[in-house]
């Protein structure tokens, strides 16, 4: 009967085919105007197809007047798609399709690649560009990143801060910059990260179990930063981004400059940031139930400086491309210096309060120099990419020498380590990956395999992680797999391997090991070599019945290795006033997660619901115990890392409403819930365990010259009483920010006007994932953010030479 039908409805189709006089008649081709040969052409709703000639061109004939949807592919070609109107015999159409390359799609300008990005993944995916960095503008990258659902930070004073993905972090939480992975000290809670958040074009956040792309510590999570794009085509620009902050007397700069012939081209920027300390809307903090006055509520010796240099150069081709990036920040910040050292209570005041601008000690500076090589070669249906990296992160705290335990009450001057470095980590770090990505069919087949050796160096008059060198590998394949027009499925499967070997430290100092006076260098981290091997697996489908909905669900298995300080950890913490011990039994962790996502959009509203359930079956984490180390901690109280079972579950809410075409609505919330289900900690929830929170935002952006916008947000977040000793509960806030933004003409040069006022109303409030928490330390007061833009873009065809 279906045979009979089909015949039937075929003859049909055919006879009133052949009664109409309309030909459509269109030519295909790349990104460099040449014709694409070989494209299939499909004539959507009709059943009628056709491919290119060698001239690129197709036809149809016989059509009825009327509007058509055309879809064109063609294996290393992006899929294009297309609506036309057709109104005459003999009606000719251009089509142009981007390469499918994917190591630079920071290249391509479309109008629609962040939602297409987010459609082709079963993972929880968020992208923000420029424009929302500048709206957003942050003391640093994460921070600017925070308002995102599902994104919190460690703030670490006012200039750096390391993130959080669904109450995540530190290791737990990948970050790629330019397709490699940033390799900096992130094992500490007070070690920010090294970026430039105005050299970034485009980051990417994926929310959920990420290790069978990225490996080991994308177990919760990965944050991609892209570079910014590339000037155009014959074309030399420049750009100047200026900034300042009212709160600690923030002022900066940051200067790009490029230029582009057909082919190559070559861009550099350069960043400068200064800032003194930071105000809090209090007079005294109480750090561990220690009163201390603040003058003029600055947070003293909290000053700081960024200088930031970034070289990059490269060839663009159709079939070939090849990128130079060179880059290297540097950071110098001072620490709080009541919340540094063994005791709050000896420190000088005096000095500190003389000026809000100077770092002293204890402080910090870290240099991050970075040498990535990206390439890309596109034959026949693959797409091959390789990227090459060097790093090297040079970190030192510098601190006045405090003797404890068995320490020397002067320090030796025969040493050989400045008296003022307390500890030096020196990381040297080689990566290379290489990915296939091949279209076949209904199949985007992409084999990849990542590689990474590291070697840690370390130096100081303390200790608490030893040198060691760390070797990771692993390769992937993931398939996706076009169902039809509304299914998309995924699958992945991944091994890796690592290898971690520690080297043996002794105290520089003896130390009595019996009654009888004996003294000995003791042994503070024994040769450690310790092997894993983890197999990762993704399964995941993206369905979209309808225009208005769009549904994902995805499950797998993620791993992350056990990091150096976990392993092998013995000494003080001087930020906490703790002191820490690895554990070197410690297996791999392994993470089982489940995300869904639906979405629903008609009439001006969008609504986006993201449950995810998480369950480690043993999870690491630091235990306070009942002992007390005399040693070397000064009587301070011993932590070690152990192993437990944990259960997770939350999600985010994103919900918007455009009540008219200038003002839009929305509101953004998250909920987590986590609890150990074994272990001394059974009953607890995690460290750093974010509170649930709601943003309600409006926006003023009405379509006139300027583009002009006012936003106000308010953000209301819960109490967090669920804890894990020494952590302290925190009460419920809410905190309001306003931004506004305006273009203005000057000489013809457009020029682009930021204004944020964070915490409006100079809230008094205490985030419980920052850093000086602990220290019911509250949050930075009311901070008047200006920032100002002026792109200059050139068009030279003659100057410009290849």
């Amino acid at each position: 009967m279906k045979i009979v039908l089909g015949v039937v409805a075929g003859l049909f189709y055919v006879s009133f085919a052949c009664g109409q006089g309309f030909r459509l008649s269109g030519r295909v081709t790349g990104g460099d105007g040449a014709p694409v040969s070989d494209a299939h052409v499909v004539l959507l709703g009709t059943g009628r197809q056709a491919n290119t000639g060698k001239d690129g061109e197709f036809s149809f004939a016989a059509l009825a007047k009327g509007s058509y949807s055309i879809r064109v592919q063609k294996e290393g070609y992006r899929s294009h798609r297309t609506e036309i109107r057709l109104e005459r015999d003999g009606q000719q159409i251009a089509i142009r399709l981007d390469s499918a390359m994917h190591v630079l799609d920071e290249v391509l300008v479309t109008d629609n690649h962040v939602e297409r990005r987010k459609q082709h993944e079963s993972l929880n995916v968020e992208v923000v560009g420029r424009d929302f960095i500048y709206r957003n503008l942050g003391g640093s990258l994460m921070k600017t990143l925070e308002r995102l659902p599902g994104v919190q930070t460690i703030g670490i004073g006012s200039g750096q801060s390391k993130p959080l993905i669904r109450g995540l972090g530190f290791n737990r939480v990948m970050v790629v910059d330019r397709g490699v992975k940033h390799e900096g000290q992130q094992w500490g809670a007070d070690h920010g990260l090294e970026l430039d958040q105005f050299a970034a074009g485009e980051v990417e956040i994926i929310k959920g179990a990420a290790s069978f792309v990225y490996g080991s510590d994308a177990i919760g999570g990965a944050i991609d930063v892209k570079p910014e794009s590339p000037p155009a085509p014959h074309t030399a620009m420049a750009s100047v981004d200026l900034m300042g902050r009212s709160n600690n007397g923030s002022y900066g700069t940051s200067v790009r400059f490029g230029g582009r012939g057909s082919r190559w081209f070559g861009d550099g920027r350069a960043t400068y940031q200064r800032y003194g300390d930071y105000r809090v809307p209090t007079d005294t903090v109480h750090v561990y139930d220690y009163a201390v006055a603040l003058h003029k509520q600055h947070l003293r010796n909290t000053a700081g400086q960024e200088m930031n240099l970034h070289l990059t150069a490269g060839y663009l081709g159709e079939r070939f491309n090849s990128v130079l990036y060179v880059s290297n920040t540097y950071n110098k910040a001072g620490f709080f210096a009541n919340a540094h050292g063994l005791e709050p209570r000896r420190v000088d005041a005096g000095m500190h309060d003389r000026s809000a601008r100077d770092i002293l000690m204890p402080r910090q500076q870290v240099n991050h120099f970075k040498v990535i090589s990206r390439n890309a070669v596109h034959f026949g249906a693959h797409h091959l990419q390789a990227e090459l990296g060097f790093q090297r992160n040079f970190r030192q705290e510098f601190s006045q020498y405090v003797n404890h335990g068995y320490m020397p009450p002067v320090f030796p001057d025969t040493l050989g380590i400045p008296m003022g470095l307390e500890r030096e980590f020196d990381k040297f770090v080689y990566s290379l990956n290489v990915k296939d990505h091949w279209e076949t069919g209904r199949h985007t087949l992409t084999f990849g395999f990542n590689g990474e050796y590291q070697d840690n160096a370390i130096d100081g008059w303390t200790f608490l992680v030893p040198s060691f060198d760390q070797l990771t590998a692993g390769a992937f394949v993931y398939d996706k797999y076009r169902l039809n027009d509304k299914t998309l499925l995924h699958a992945a499967l991944r091994y890796d391997h690592g290898s971690l070997r520690m080297s043996a430290y002794r105290d520089w100092f003896p130390s009595p090991v019996d009654d009888s006076g004996t003294q000995e260098y003791l042994l503070r981290a024994a040769d450690l070599h310790r092997r894993f091997n983890s197999v990762v697996w993704s399964v995941g489908i993206n369905y979209d019945p309808a225009d208005a909905v769009s549904l994902k669900a995805n499950i797998g298995k993620s791993f992350r290795m056990p990091i150096a300080k976990e392993l092998s950890a013995n000494g003080v913490n001087y930020h906490y006033f703790s002191y820490e011990q690895g554990n070197p039994s410690l297996s791999a962790e392994q993470s089982y997660q489940a995300d869904l996502s639906a979405a629903w959009q008609h009439g001006g509203w969008r609504i986006i619901v993201s449950p995810f359930y998480n369950y480690f079956p043993n999870y690491i984490y630091l235990n306070p115990t009942a002992r007390f180390d005399h040693y070397y901690g000064a009587g301070n109280q011993v932590f070690q890392y152990e192993q437990s079972r944990v259960m997770r579950y939350g999600g985010e809410l994103q919900l918007s409403r455009r009540i008219s075409s200038a003002l839009t609505a929305e509101v953004l919330a998250e909920y987590l819930f986590s609890k150990q289900l074994s272990g001394a900690k059974k009953g607890f929830s995690l460290p750093f365990a974010p509170p649930p929170s709601v943003l309600m935002n409006m926006t003023w952006a009405p379509d006139r010259a300027g583009n002009p916008f006012v936003s106000l947000d308010y953000k209301l977040v819960g109490r967090q009483y669920r804890i894990v000793p020494p952590e302290r509960k925190t009460d419920g806030y809410g905190v309001a920010a306003l931004q506004a933004g305006y273009t203005v003409s000057v000489a013809n040069q457009e020029v682009h006007l930021n204004l944020q006022v964070q915490n409006l109303l100079n809230t008094r409030y205490m985030d419980h994932t920052s850093f000086y928490r602990l220290i019911e330390l509250p949050e930075m007061g009311r901070n008047i953010v200006f920032s100002m833009r002026i792109p200059v873009g050139i068009a030279n065809r003659n100057s410009i030479k290849e």
